[in-house]
């Protein structure tokens, strides 16, 4: 069976997120923000692997982007007031690009075949 590279990156991140939370100080909404989001894209890729149909399984595609574009975001916020350093940041950054591109084109394959 192929890897599920989607499944792979999420969980990192996910984890990756977690783990970073527990080392930093920032504030507990910006901490429950991103550990939020970046779980969220964990989740809803592992309930689309099991969809309904593919408009199920498109539906959650499309929250995981949504919830990797705020993730993204809570990053960049973290870097901008110094909460992480640039490597820290540019690594995590780098995963989401990486989750968003491969959801961008499964998003366009689901939505070719319904």
């Amino acid at each position: 069976m192929p890897k599920n590279y989607l499944l792979v990156y999420s969980e990192q991140l996910a984890t990756d997120v977690e783990l970073l939370c527990q080392n930093i100080k920032a504030p507990s909404n910006t901490i429950f923000q991103i550990r939020k989001s970046s779980s969220s894209v964990y989740a809803n890729i592992r309930e689309a692997n099991y969809g309904q149909s593919r408009a199920d399984m498109l539906s959650k595609f499309e929250i995981a982007l949504k919830e990797c574009s705020e993730t993204e975001g809570w990053l960049q916020l973290l870097f901008n007031t110094n909460v992480i350093d640039e490597n820290t940041y540019k690594k995590h950054r780098n995963l989401c690009g990486r989750i968003r591109r491969i959801l961008i084109s499964s998003c366009k394959t689901l939505k070719e075949k319904i």
